[in-house]
């Protein structure tokens, strides 16, 4: 009989988690002074619980779902189990759960399978200016098939307001998709107030909430949602797996042809170990969310206020108060973004000057620019995310070396003249 895998002992002997089974904090690393992760939007590290249950679900129990043997039924039944837990995280049947391997998979399919499937209705869709990159690309997709796209603006904090979205609403509009908390600033929307309108209106409505999901309470039901993109990586599970919830009686078509998964709406091989792991992490969080956000908001309340107080020409964006409780994002004058977060990298702190899928281009965020910065000000910009492992002795750290090195870098700029 095959031995039972434990990665307990292994993490222990590598110093990666404590007696509690719990990862340890990043502090101090070989040939640095400090290791500090504030970059969790972008993603998360795996949890070692999601971890030890995802283990046995690569060699003990491997059978693929679709079988009817043994092997295939008991992985068939941990699949089920695993819906029915990512569905418990936000008030959803575990019917209504569809796994994809990616919140960028997740919104293709949400725009693109809405739009398809509801042609004959109208081929109007709204979405906000602030979007992820994924919702903007499949939008403009969707126009070269024949679909009208309506982008609706936001105000400084990054807000949307609903009447804007009710104004906007056509005859043959289809669909709405406004992102729950936007990944740079950390805005909340107004989601409830939307999803409302559209369902007096007739239209479905989607939101992203892959950087909201398990950090903040969700209820589908309450909020009038009728899809949602929610992402595993961003909230301790693994990489390569996310899900769309969409309500029953949906109408909605594939965008992948093959086998008949997912009550075919998301055909392919489905990965249980790594759904398995995103199930664990929806159920880690369902225990700990209220206690895990109250302390991140004392964290980041701290981040905001000493770093607004001690850096003259400092400005926060986003809204100050409906914000994530893991997000600060900042904009420094004369300040090349770009510059201090190297110089922070160096000190060992990791940190982002926007989004991850776009933090390799050179243009300003157009997130900053939609909320009224200039370009001087949107390169200035650092984002700073807190997570599950972020300790006050980290934040202390980077509230020390952070005004030095605005400072330094004032002394050498060269945006003083822009």
């Amino acid at each position: 009989m095959t031995k039972k895998l434990d990665p307990m002992p292994f993490l222990r002997k590598k110093r990666w988690i404590n007696k509690k089974n719990t990862p340890k904090t990043f502090f101090k690393c070989p040939g640095q002074k400090s290791k500090v992760y504030l970059d969790y939007a972008a993603t998360t590290p795996t949890d070692p619980r999601v971890v030890n249950a995802m283990l046995p679900w690569f060699f003990e129990k491997f059978g693929n779902t679709m079988s009817l043997h043994s092997f295939g039924q008991e992985a068939k039944n941990a699949l089920e189990k695993s819906r029915e837990a990512v569905a418990g995280l936000m008030g959803a049947k575990s019917d209504e759960i569809i796994f994809t391997s990616s919140a960028t998979e997740s919104n293709n399919l949400a725009l693109k399978g809405v739009a398809l499937a509801n042609r004959g209705k109208g081929n109007h869709i709204i979405i906000s200016q602030i979007e992820h990159p994924c919702i903007l690309e499949s939008a403009k997709w969707l126009e070269t098939q024949g679909f009208e796209i309506t982008k609706i603006k936001n105000d400084k904090y990054g807000l949307i307001d609903p009447e804007d979205v009710k104004k906007a609403i056509q005859k043959n509009t289809i669909l709405v998709s406004i992102m729950h908390a936007n990944n740079e600033i950390g805005t909340i929307q107004p989601i409830e107030e939307i999803g409302k309108i559209c369902k007096k209106k007739g239209v479905y409505f989607h939101t992203d909430a892959s950087q909201s999901f398990g950090k903040i309470p969700i209820n589908v039901n309450e909020m009038n949602i009728d899809l949602l993109t929610a992402s595993s990586h961003k909230m301790y599970g693994p990489k390569g797996v996310a899900c769309l919830f969409v309500k029953e009686d949906t109408k909605i078509a594939p965008i992948l042809h093959g086998g008949g998964q997912e009550t075919g709406i998301r055909p392919s091989t489905i990965n249980l170990p790594g759904i398995v792991g995103f199930a664990k992490a929806c159920e880690i969080c369902k225990k700990e969310i209220y206690k895990e956000s109250a302390r991140l908001i004392k964290l980041r309340d701290k981040l905001i206020n000493t770093i607004l107080k001690k850096i003259n020409g400092s400005r926060l964006n986003g809204h100050p108060e409906k914000r994530l409780p893991n997000n600060a994002n900042f904009s420094f004058d004369f300040i090349e973004g770009e510059a201090l977060m190297i110089q922070l990298d160096l000190l060992g702190v990791a940190v982002s000057t926007g989004s991850a899928c776009a933090s390799a281009h050179l243009e300003p965020s157009y997130v900053l620019l939609a909320i009224g910065l200039k370009p001087r000000q949107a390169h200035g910009s650092l984002r700073l995310s807190l997570g599950r492992w972020t300790t006050e002795k980290e934040i202390n750290y980077v509230l020390k070396i952070l005004p030095e090195f605005v400072e330094k870098l004032r002394k050498i700029s060269s945006l003083k003249n822009w």
